[in-house]
């Protein structure tokens, strides 16, 4: 549940950033096929909301800490073939605005709930990554019959879903791994090429567009470094929160990486120091989650829990698998 993030912000007069255009001959445009709109969801706060069309029960898409919902631009368009798909960034990130949370994870959950009933989605299905595994427990706990499910893509993990029987929050974030390489100047070139280098390192390609979300800018629009977001505050207080989900009353999916794949640079290291640490570390991974999963199958009445030999980004190292559970998933629900 480790991953370097990334981000984009430029602030510029008007006069330089006509003149900073007229001299680039190719400004880069997102190639997702979504619309952009922000709805305001609480005092101060308007959350980015990506539609990308698409018939059938409708589906929102949650990024996981440290994204925004750009990241799921090459994602959301395969689900939009048979269903309505959003996405939505979580307050903090991306072109969403901020305001202090006063109750964690509930706060984000009625941040979503708030925009279900600004757009008027009747009964979606939550789909969420990593930490955003909270928000949908929050959303299923205290509103059930305003959606019709969940999914946990490396999710259900004890921020989400703690009945007592699994690994506490504490085991996950006592182990420590590596930690990875960063980029070079020619790795910064553009943005083109820092999403090249990051596949590298990390083994799966994100969007390039969440880069340009994640990553500050320098002025010829070269990517500078990770942008520093205020909504990265409200993690560590919803992971070691007291407040536990759990009950999940609404039908569930949970796909957990397991084994987890290690990352492509460890793989490829000749450091003998960093291999050592590496396979220790996702031992004791591979062990708490199977733990946790076992503890979520036991304790969900009727949850689906998938186990796939994966990376934590499951939905891109692993595309094809999670869309196929994520289909019979949601075509089997009422």
């Amino acid at each position: 549940m480790r991953r370097t993030t990334h981000i984009c912000a430029l602030i510029l007069s008007t006069a330089f950033l006509t003149l900073l255009y007229s001299q680039r001959s190719d400004p880069w445009r997102d190639p997702s096929p979504h619309t952009i709109q922000l709805v305001t969801v609480d005092k101060d706060v308007r959350l980015e909301v990506l539609d990308w069309g698409g018939s059938g029960r409708p589906v929102i898409l949650l990024a996981g800490g440290g994204n925004t919902a750009h990241v799921f631009d090459e994602f959301a368009p395969k689900l939009a073939a048979n269903y309505h798909v959003y996405g939505i960034t979580r307050r903090g990130f991306g072109a969403s605005t901020y305001a202090p949370l006063e109750d964690g994870a509930d706060r984000l959950g009625e941040d979503v709930l708030a925009v279900i009933r600004a757009l008027k989605i009747s009964r979606p299905v939550l789909v969420g990554h990593s930490i955003a595994g909270a928000e949908l427990s929050s959303v299923a706990t205290l509103h059930p019959d305003s959606v019709a499910g969940v999914i946990y893509l490396e999710a259900a993990y004890p921020y989400a879903f703690d009945n007592g029987q699994g690994p506490l929050m504490k085991e996950f974030l006592e182990i420590q791994g590596p930690q990875p390489p960063t980029p070079s100047q020619s790795d910064l070139k553009s943005f083109s090429a820092l999403q090249k280098w990051d596949a590298q390192v990390y083994g799966f390609p994100l969007p390039e567009s969440e880069f340009h979300q994640t990553w500050d800018s320098t002025s010829d629009g070269r990517p500078e470094k990770p942008r520093d977001f205020p909504g990265s505050q409200s993690f560590t207080a919803i992971m070691m929160s007291t407040k536990k989900y759990a009950r999940i009353p609404v039908p569930a999916l949970a796909i957990f990486a397991i084994p987890h794949v290690q990352e492509a640079w460890m793989i490829k290291t000749t450091d003998a120091a960093v291999r050592k640490d590496a396979d220790a570390y996702f031992a004791k991974l591979n062990a708490l989650a199977e733990k946790q999963a076992k503890a979520f199958e036991d304790g969900v009445p009727g949850a689906h829990v998938v186990r796939l030999r994966s990376m934590h980004y499951v939905y891109v190292s692993n595309e094809s698998d999670v869309l196929r559970e994520m289909r019979a998933f949601l075509d089997n629900l009422k």
